[in-house]
């Protein structure tokens, strides 16, 4: 895919050259992020299994001034993976930034789903992102620098029903972060969790009606819905940003983002 370096003058700043990789860019945080990390100055490399909507988010980022890259990325696929780090750090170098960010999740009762589907969604969320953290890791502990940002959910401390799949993804990922905080101690790199509350995004744009009525029903019934307001996906992508700027010495290890309630009269 073409690189376009950005221009000094253009809308984005020019800091230390720190470049970052985001999964999962074509849509919603994954897009949202790419977008506010360009502008705080970092060239970004996009990967998603929709290339066209990389692409999009990628010439956004260019009109800006700037830089941007993007590949196909499956995560469920160690090929596709391996590709994917190669093909960024010949574009832009040195990765100093992951943000670990793709998911999906889809309705169904425990009892009911396939293993074989159950396996897929553990697949994507939570094997996936270690498949990413031993593409550009290593590199990260040899430089003895780095930040890696993995986008969980809050399933992972408040399980939700008929998400069963996706609960127990992002328990396992906050537990696998959990354990190379104390691994990557005193390594200059910094593995971090953003844990984003209820947030409007095309993930689970896709259901059948009846099945989110009935889980979104079920979130009211067990106290899980306080209230109807939903995050923008633009608090989660600066919540990000807060994370992998934040000054050596200084390490935000979780961040729990959640929407307002909305003021009462």
């Amino acid at each position: 895919m073409v690189v376009s370096t950005g221009s000094a003058t253009g809308r984005y700043a020019q800091p230390d050259r720190r470049p970052a990789v985001v999964t999962g860019a074509s849509s919603g945080i994954g897009a949202a992020t790419a977008l506010s990390l360009a502008a705080a100055g970092h060239p970004v490399a996009l990967g998603a299994r929709r290339v066209n909507r990389c692409e999009e988010v990628a010439a956004r980022i260019r009109e800006g001034g700037g830089e941007a890259t993007v590949h196909p990325l499956d995560l469920t696929e160690s090929e596709s993976v391996e590709a994917f780090a190669k093909a960024v750090v010949a574009d832009l170098g040195d990765v100093e930034v992951v943000v670990s960010n793709a998911g999906a999740v889809a309705p169904g009762t425990l009892h009911e789903v396939e293993s074989e589907r159950f396996a897929r969604e553990i697949d994507l969320n939570l094997i996936g992102a270690h498949r990413l953290v031993r593409a550009f890791v290593p590199g990260m502990v040899e430089r003895r620098r780095g930040d890696v940002v993995f986008v969980s959910s809050d399933v992972a401390v408040r399980a939700r029903p008929f998400m069963s799949s996706y609960a127990a993804g992002k328990w396992g990922l906050e537990g696998m972060a959990n354990a190379m905080q104390m691994e990557l101690e005193g390594t200059g790199v910094r593995a971090s969790i953003v844990r984003p509350g209820p947030t409007w995004s095309e993930m689970g744009s896709d259901w059948d009606v009846d099945e989110a009525t009935t889980v979104l029903n079920a979130w009211v019934r067990f106290g899980l819905a306080r209230h109807p307001h939903f995050l923008k996906t633009s608090a989660i992508a600066n919540a990000i940003v807060t994370v992998v700027t934040a000054p050596r010495g200084v390490h935000l290890n979780l961040v729990e983002v959640s929407p307002e309630a909305p003021v009462e009269d």
